[in-house]
């Protein structure tokens, strides 16, 4: 294949790369939007995937969230536990807490989804300041794909199953040119025909 010809395929490429991109990244927020519906709803978290023939390629499933505590102002936080466990803090050319403790703290904070800690050898709980329970995954979905299910998926839009359900923009009826449907027929803005990938005459 010669410079210019790869050249052009990578181009068209990229070209259908970003229609799907935006058109994938738009149809995910809707699917996401309409699972947290669902599950508000009716309790709905999962949903099968059926092709227009109606075999099942895949499901769809609802992902929970989850938050876990962060430090989110170290020098608040470093000075509770100066005043309060002085032995955790590491004194090099400036303090800091050891990692080990700021890691049982949060983790700890996160077990029990706020940031109140009760300190284990005096029994006072603290609202620990520096502190806070933050999103560590924004809840989700995936789509899990039946062992033969992409194969399918691949099979039904070269079969012109998915035309019109999956980027109708892609797999609209292709506009021909003289050769394929006679002189007044309209043509594709790109230079070649949409049918025989031919140059228009």
């Amino acid at each position: 294949m010669s410079l210019k010809d790869a050249a052009a395929q990578e181009a068209y490429l990229r070209t259908l790369l970003d229609v799907i991109e935006v058109a994938y990244k738009a149809k995910r927020d809707e699917v996401q939007q309409l699972l947290d519906q669902a599950a508000a709803e009716t309790g709905t978290r999962q949903i099968a995937i059926t092709l227009p023939d109606g075999t099942e390629v895949a499901k769809t499933s609802l992902t929970s969230g989850s938050a876990e505590a962060k430090v989110t102002d170290p020098d608040v936080f470093k000075a509770w536990v100066l005043e309060h466990h002085a032995a955790e803090i590491e004194r090099q050319f400036v303090t800091s807490v050891r990692p080990a403790f700021a890691k049982k703290v949060l983790a700890e904070l996160t077990a029990v989804g706020g940031t109140e800690w009760p300190d284990p050898e005096t029994g006072v709980i603290h609202d620990v300041p520096g502190v806070a329970i933050a999103p560590a995954r924004a809840r989700g979905h995936r789509v899990s794909f039946a062992k033969t299910g992409r194969d399918a998926v691949m099979a039904a839009w070269r079969t012109g199953q998915l035309a019109g359900v999956a980027l109708p923009e892609l797999t609209a009826e292709p506009i021909r040119c003289s050769r394929c449907q006679g002189e007044d027929g309209p043509f594709t803005d790109a230079g070649l025909c949409e049918a025989c990938a031919r140059p228009i005459p």
